[in-house]
């Protein structure tokens, strides 16, 4: 059995190619069901965010589920520039773990540190866990492993400083919003989208010190709540473009299958009123934002790979902490290692515990019938006495017996015990 990994993320694709393979929440559970149909693959999970799809197996066979995860891939993104392998890097064993404890702790992320990835995974591990039908995409294992990953980050965010400063893809934004206008105050701003990303991007924009805050989203209910809990003003959607002529910030993070502002709406509300530089910034995969709207007079327009230049400035003292972080995720790494070769020494741990029980039960039983004169009480206490004494003579071997296989010198160990049983219950050696 092993670990296998396969995906693209910001550094393997342009944001065109990544937006063609994210897939929705809802889309995740056919996706998992279809590679889980081959028998090689024990365990799945998918994990799809603005800046990486990957698809992360436990399996006996790491071909059958590099087979399945391209095929899934190639389905869905349908036709692309370049071949699709070309996109794609795959991890297998060790490094497959390293992998996912990475990017749980930010250290693979577009914005180093960033937080959004850890809550990303706890989602791609439960929507797995989630999953109905007829096979289970987590068992012990995944369990284990997503579980150690989550605690893996929230170690390298608490003991290093990869997550302080302004290096978030909102707090990108904003950055760049700054560089354009200095201080945000007497600016006003809209947001268009009111997931994790808009609200975090709303409230950078509170905090930096922007005056007027408009939320626009096509469920009112959400929008009036953001806006409420910032401080700022709910817009109906159909009032987005007559609103759009008075702001000097525009964020787009609405999740979106399609482009929902188009250069022929922003050309019509900004040529209302001549007026001073619009900045948009679009955050979203796929994009929401038309190519052609960064053609338009007086209008800049970013996307979220134009974000880059300005974490890589913001990021300089993360940097520092990247040691400090891999020694933390190689510890885990050999700790998860360890835990999964100790599990070689469970059956046979397991079986002989029974078989000593058998025998203790077997002997109490023989004992008591002698002493009919027994209370019930007296029993209890000769059953608690003989339990307590299987326990201590079995608790030092197996403990070792289980640290041998963590270290990798159990199998000559393992084989020795076996002989030493004997012959199973059906007589198998």
């Amino acid at each position: 059995m092993t670990f296998l990994v396969v995906g693209l993320n910001h550094r393997t694709a342009p944001i065109d190619v990544r937006e063609r393979f994210m897939f929705d929440h809802n889309e995740v559970p056919a996706a998992l069901a279809r590679v889980l149909a081959d028998d090689a693959v024990r365990e799945a999970a998918l994990l799809s965010t603005c800046n990486r799809t990957e698809f992360y197996f436990h399996l006996d066979d790491s071909e059958a589920g590099l087979r399945e995860a391209v095929s899934v891939f190639a389905d869905h993104a349908g036709e692309l520039p370049q071949q699709l392998e070309s996109y794609l890097y795959v991890r297998r064993g060790a490094d497959a773990v390293r992998h996912l404890y990475r990017v749980a702790s930010g250290l693979d992320s577009m914005v180093l540190g960033e937080v959004q990835i850890q809550g990303q995974v706890r989602e791609a591990y439960e929507a797995a866990r989630g999953l109905s039908g007829d096979r289970r995409a987590v068992r012990a294992i995944f369990n284990r492993l997503f579980q150690s990953a989550l605690s893996v980050g929230g170690r390298v965010r608490t003991e290093t400083h990869i997550s302080e400063g302004a290096a978030s893809v909102p707090s990108a934004a904003v950055d760049l919003a700054t560089k354009i206008f200095g201080s945000l105050r007497g600016r006003s701003g809209m947001v268009l989208g009111t997931g994790e990303m808009g609200r975090l991007t709303a409230r950078t924009l509170v905090d930096e010190g922007l005056d007027h805050l408009f939320v626009i989203s096509r469920r009112r209910e959400r929008a009036e709540q953001l806006a409420a809990d910032m401080g700022g003003r709910a817009i109906p959607y159909p009032k987005l473009w007559d609103r759009l002529a008075n702001v000097d910030i525009l964020v787009t993070c609405s999740g979106a299958p399609h482009a929902v502002i188009t250069r022929e709406e922003v050309e019509r509300a900004t040529h209302r009123q001549k007026r001073r530089p619009l900045l948009i910034v679009d955050i979203s995969v796929p994009r929401d934002v038309e190519a052609a709207v960064g053609d338009l007079p007086n209008v800049f327009l970013y996307s979220i790979d134009d974000l880059e230049q300005i974490v890589t400035a913001n990021c300089a003292r993360r940097q520092e902490e990247v040691p400090a972080a891999e020694r933390i995720v190689d510890r885990a790494v050999d700790d998860f290692w360890r835990w999964r070769a100790g599990l070689r020494a469970v059956p046979i741990i397991k079986e002989l515990r029974e078989r000593a029980e058998r025998v203790r039960q077997a002997e109490l039983d023989r004992a008591i019938a002698q002493f009919s004169d027994l209370s019930p009480q007296d029993r209890e206490r000769i059953d608690r006495l003989t339990r307590s004494m299987l326990h201590k003579l079995l608790h030092e071997p197996t403990t070792r017996l289980r640290k041998a296989a963590e270290n990798g010198s159990d199998l000559d160990i393992l084989a020795a015990l076996r002989f030493l049983l004997g012959p199973g219950e059906h007589g198998e050696e």
